[in-house]
């Protein structure tokens, strides 16, 4: 069985969460224009598992994925940091595969517990032409963590809630 919310799919895989979210696209608007004008496009994912009353966070996923658009074949091309890459893919299969390598552990939850999943997707604002080349300090989980904790700024976001379930009502 799969949880729904109509916008937000939560799936078992062993001791892992994973979600599908059919109606969110986010290789569009300002991002899909970006893509069309070459520039590669970071996203940052965030998967939060929630127990109890959803005031317990209980464990986060987080990943970035780096979306890039092969004018010529106009497909594209999505690179996981830290993980593997797929090309030559359609938008949907795109924003799809950034999803279906997204998870959280849900190992340890005591059998019978309510949990709530809560999916967060935040597109990397355009570098800023008059910042200075200093370097890019990168990615960790630490910055990523702290990205989250502040309200987004320009750049697009997206946050989808599951309703409530528990481990046992899904299918392994």
């Amino acid at each position: 069985m799969r949880i729904s919310n109509e916008d937000l799919y939560v799936v078992r895989v062993n001791d892992d969460l994973r979600v599908s979210a059919p109606r969110i696209h986010f290789l569009a608007g300002g991002s899909l224009l970006r893509l069309h004008d070459g520039d590669a496009v970071p996203f940052d994912f965030q998967l939060t598992l929630f127990d109890g009353n959803r005031d317990v966070l209980f464990r986060r996923g987080v990943g970035r994925f780096v979306v890039s658009y092969d004018l010529w074949n106009e497909n594209f091309k999505v690179t996981q940091m830290g993980g593997g890459h797929r090309s030559g893919l359609s938008a949907s299969a795109a924003e799809r595969w950034c999803l279906d390598n997204l998870l959280v552990s849900a190992a340890g939850v005591a059998p019978g517990d309510r949990l709530w999943l809560r999916l967060e997707i935040r597109a990397e604002d355009p570098p800023d032409p008059a910042a200075s080349a200093g370097g890019d300090p990168g990615i960790s989980l630490k910055s990523l963590v702290e990205l989250f904790g502040r309200p987004p700024r320009n750049s697009p976001h997206w946050t989808l809630d599951s309703t409530a379930f528990r481990l046992e009502d899904l299918d392994r």
